[in-house]
C-alpha cells in the first residue's frame, strides 16, 4: 500500500487530539505542543485539507487551574474543571490559529446529539459552515453538564461519530505512544508499533484482547481499547475507504509526516 498516494487523496481529516498528548504530568497544559501541533494544522490547510480537531485535556486543564493535586472522582467536580478547563483550552487554540492567520469554532456535543435526527442534521450544518468558511472546528464533548460522558465516554469515540458525520476520509488518534505495538508499551521497553493493520475478523479479536489488557492511563478517559473501538466504528463500512492511523502526538512534525506519506505511526485500512 502506498501511503503517499493514500494521503494525498485525503481532502477532509478528524484530528483527535489526547490528554496525554495535551497535559503534563502535573496537569499544566503543554502550550509548546499545542502551537507546534497547530502549525502543522496550518500546514495541512495550505495543502489543500480541511481540518477538523477533537480535543481532550479540558479536565486535566481545570485541574490545574483550581490547585487540586490529582484528578477527583466525584462527577461534580470533574464537570467543574471541565467547564474551567475549557475555556482554557480554547483560549490557547484561538491565540494559536488567530497568530496563523485562522479562527476557531468551539463546538461541544453531546450523544443526543447524533441519536435526534435534527440535532445531527443541525450539528452537521453548523460545522460544514465552519469549514466552508475557513474556520477551524474545535469539537470537545459538553462534559460540564453530561454526566454520562464523563463517566463512560471518550473522544475517541466522539472523533469516530465525527468522521461519519461529516464524511471525513480519515481520522487521525494522536496519543503518547509512537502507534499499535502487540506489547504494552507501559510493561516492555520499546517495543516496535506495527506499520499496517488491515481490518479483518481473525484481526479483530486479537487486536482488541492486547489492548484490554494494557495499563490505562490515569489522565485520561480513553486508553488503546476506546481507539481500537473508535477505528472499529470507521473502518465497520468497507464502502467507503476510509482509514485510521494513531501516531505519537509529541513527535515533532508527526502530522507533517504522515501526510507525506512516511512510516510514521499504525495505519488501519479496511478489508
Amino acid at each position: 500500500m502506498d501511503r503517499k498516494e493514500l494521503l494525498k487523496k485525503v481532502k477532509r481529516v478528524v484530528i483527535k487530539i489526547g490528554t496525554q498528548v495535551l497535559i503534563h504530568t502535573n496537569n499544566r497544559v503543554d502550550t509548546s505542543i499545542m502551537e507546534h501541533l497547530g502549525e502543522q494544522v496550518v500546514w495541512l490547510i495550505s495543502h489543500g485539507k480541511e481540518v477538523i480537531i477533537v480535543t481532550s485535556g479540558a479536565i486535566g486543564a481545570g485541574i490545574q487551574i483550581l490547585g487540586w493535586k490529582k484528578r477527583p472522582e466525584k462527577i461534580e467536580k470533574l464537570q467543574a474543571a471541565a467547564s474551567v478547563g475549557q475555556s482554557r483550552l480554547m483560549r490557547f487554540y484561538e491565540r494559536i490559529f488567530r497568530e496563523e492567520g485562522y479562527n476557531v469554532g468551539q463546538v461541544l456535543l453531546t450523544r443526543d446529539v447524533f441519536e435526534i435526527k435534527d440535532r445531527r442534521e443541525r450539528a452537521k450544518i453548523t460545522l460544514q459552515t465552519l469549514l466552508g468558511n475557513k474556520i477551524i472546528p474545535i469539537i470537545n464533548e459538553n462534559d460540564a453538564i453530561a454526566i454520562e460522558e464523563i463517566k463512560f465516554g471518550d473522544n475517541d469515540y466522539l472523533s469516530s461519530l465525527v468522521v461519519h458525520l461529516l464524511n471525513a476520509d480519515c481520522l487521525v488518534l494522536l496519543t503518547n505512544v509512537d502507534g499499535f505495538c502487540y506489547l504494552d508499551p507501559k510493561h516492555n521497553n520499546n517495543p516496535k508499533p506495527v506499520k499496517e493493520v488491515i481490518w479483518i475478523t481473525e484481526q479483530i479479536k486479537k487486536i482488541k484482547q492486547i489492548a484490554r489488557e494494557g495499563v490505562p492511563s490515569l489522565k485520561g478517559s480513553g486508553g488503546m481499547v476506546s481507539k481500537i473501538d473508535a477505528i472499529e466504528r470507521v473502518l465497520r463500512d468497507g464502502k467507503n475507504n476510509k482509514f485510521c492511523i494513531i501516531a505519537n502526538g509529541k513527535k515533532p512534525w508527526v502530522l507533517k509526516d504522515i501526510f507525506q506519506g512516511k512510516d510514521v505511526g499504525t495505519i488501519f485500512l479496511p478489508d
